[in-house]
């Protein structure tokens, strides 16, 4: 059932539900959009609402065509929504659970993308905080396949300020960065290191350090080295090191991301999918329901979500 949000908009149609809201299919005064309507007991919370709006000018300032641009924020009510570029293609965690791996090229230029959009937001100064593979459409719109990145600041703004303590970490455990877990301050470099995790998982069919506990998890990314990837060629060997270093400013920036990844996608043409067991010891058991174990346990693969319906995307 079409509903009102604010006076200019229209929701249409539901396209996905997440944890912070539902995303609408709608209609505006300049045509087909995509609305992002934020849960009630978020949109009643005053603290958040007043970030909301000190942040307008930030979430609508990205133009770039690998980032989905927010055209409106509307306060009205119960309801707190952000307006976005429709884009009717799925994400990139739908395209995981229907190919398990991608090929390299295809990888690498995936990455490339999302890498050019953050590029543009941290010349911004703007970082997205939660890179991972729900947050990232293939749009198809154009008769060209490219990767847009959208939710961006949507985990930070949620967590409004008498939410985040010392105990709480803002983000997705499998793809945060070493320094975050740490508890210092987050830059640029946490949205290299999760773009760089997404990689090897589109490569491998795994995220490196992911896999039982939250706990382990978050222990892993401190403290354990990269699991190899057998074969991989040498320019997308050099890609992981750097940018999936414990040292923030030992990674690449997203700008070098990109490049170092263009300039590699020549060498990559005709190179079939990695067939690589999880090194996290999970290998065979993807569809084994996860369970509370020790945290030394690695056996479950908690990044593994079910299936969901063709053409939908869950956000975030």
């Amino acid at each position: 059932m079409a509903r009102k949000i604010g006076s200019r908009y229209v929701a249409l149609k539901v396209l996905g539900r997440g944890a912070s809201g539902t995303v609408w299919q709608g209609e505006g005064p300049e045509g087909p959009v995509a609305i992002k309507l934020l849960r009630e007991d978020l949109a009643s919370d005053q603290v958040l609402v007043a970030r909301f709006v000190q942040e307008r000018t930030a979430l609508t300032s990205l133009d770039h065509p690998n980032i989905v641009g927010v055209h409106d924020l509307v306060v009205d009510g119960t309801d707190l929504a952000l307006v976005m570029d429709l884009v009717l293609g799925p994400d990139l965690r739908a395209r995981l659970e229907r190919e398990r791996v991608l090929t390299p090229r295809l990888a690498a230029a995936i990455v490339a993308d999302v890498a050019d959009g953050l590029s543009a937001a941290h010349a911004e100064g703007v970082i997205h905080r939660d890179v991972k593979p729900e947050n990232i459409l293939i749009d198809n719109s154009a008769g060209v396949s490219r990767a847009r990145l959208t939710d961006f600041g949507i985990a930070r703004l949620v967590d409004a300020p008498r939410r985040t303590r010392a105990t709480r970490i803002i983000g997705t455990p499998d793809y945060l960065a070493p320094e975050i877990i740490e508890g210092l301050q987050p830059t640029a470099a946490v949205d290299v290191y999760a773009l760089a995790t997404v990689l090897y998982e589109l490569l491998t069919g795994w995220t490196p350090f992911g896999g039982g506990h939250p706990g382990a998890v978050l222990r892993r990314h401190v403290t354990e080295p990269v699991p190899g990837i057998p074969g991989l060629p040498d320019p997308l060997a050099a890609v992981l090191a750097s940018c999936l270093s414990k040292a923030p400013a030992a990674r690449l920036t997203a700008r070098e991301l990109g490049e170092r990844l263009r300039s590699a996608l020549p060498a990559l043409i005709g190179l079939p999918a990695f067939d690589v067991p999880d090194p996290n010891g999970t290998a065979g058991r993807q569809d084994t329901p996860c369970r509370v174990r020790p945290a030394s346990s690695r056996w479950c693969p908690a990044r593994r979500r079910p299936p969901r319906a063709a053409g939908t995307r869950t956000p975030t």
